[in-house]
């Protein structure tokens, strides 16, 4: 019985500990929700018994405890935990997008900040696919932010009259490569999986791919996006529309009027008044 209380009092010390030095300023340390209500679960009953405190030998509120180190296994499982909340309802997405968050198939993984899987309607009719993350992207794990994905935001609720959330944004890359530079084959060959299963998993009636890399990319040619534009093309039995990037129109402001028809032919399949001969 006393070696039990001795726990107890041991454990609510820890909890005690780690929240006076998590609201320091500058927080001294941080722990997952997950650690926190773990810490709160075995220790319930005697955070609640304020007598507790006074009973405790050797006591002291000033004592500065060495920070403490949250393993990478934690933050690993923190990571998953966002992911999956990402895409309620969506098991695979949800799966995809924890691979993503550990991926190491190329040097990408060890470069970025955060992953990009996507976001969206796990049950998207149309699907846009970009080259792949900018620093904005990055920096948040969003896809398309910053100006050019206020564009786009603006093509889907403006252009479209649609939500942003009724679609699904992706690119190629799950992560940044450096300076923006162009994706190289083998990243392109690591990653590309991951866009097909997501693919597979939202089956979308159209696919939109934002931009010459993006087209070039999926579709496995070095034809200019002048002539990929203005037609149908076939991804793996899904019909594929090329069109400009955002952030190129932002450069190119007379060319959204090219986007624009794109994008009216896209609404047309949606709305089912024309079917694509792919």
């Amino acid at each position: 019985m006393e070696k039990d209380l001795s726990l107890n009092r041991l454990i609510e010390e820890v909890i005690m500990l780690a929240r006076q030095q998590a609201k320091g300023k500058p927080s001294r340390l941080r722990l997952s929700k997950h650690t926190m209500a773990l810490l709160d679960s075995i220790g319930q009953v005697d955070m609640s018994n304020k007598q507790a405190d006074a009973t405790l030998p050797g006591r002291n509120e000033n004592v500065d405890a060495p920070p403490v180190v949250i393993s990478e296994t934690e933050k690993s499982m923190e990571k998953r935990t966002i992911q999956i909340n990402t895409f309620p309802g969506s098991g695979e997405l949800a799966a995809v997008a924890v691979e993503v968050a550990d991926c190491r198939k190329c040097p990408l993984g060890d470069l970025r900040k955060n992953p990009v899987p996507g976001e969206g309607n796990p049950n998207a009719a149309l699907v846009f696919v970009g080259e792949a993350p900018g620093a904005d992207e990055d920096r948040t794990g969003r896809p398309f932010v910053g100006r050019a994905g206020q564009l786009l935001t603006d093509i889907i609720v403006k252009g479209m009259k649609m939500e942003r959330e009724e679609v699904f944004i992706c690119n190629v890359l799950k992560c940044r490569p450096p300076e923006n530079r162009t994706p190289n084959p083998e990243e392109v060959f690591q990653c590309e999986p991951y866009l097909l299963r997501q693919l597979d998993a939202i089956k979308p009636k159209v696919i939109c791919a934002l931009g010459a890399t993006a087209a070039q990319t999926l579709l496995k040619t070095n034809t200019p996006i002048k002539n990929l534009r203005g037609i149908w093309h076939n991804y793996h039995g899904i019909p594929f529309r090329v069109t400009y990037h955002p952030a190129y129109l932002l450069r190119n402001p007379p060319d959204k009027a090219k986007t624009w028809e794109d994008v009216k032919e896209i609404m047309r399949l949606l709305r089912g008044e024309i079917t694509p001969k792919i």
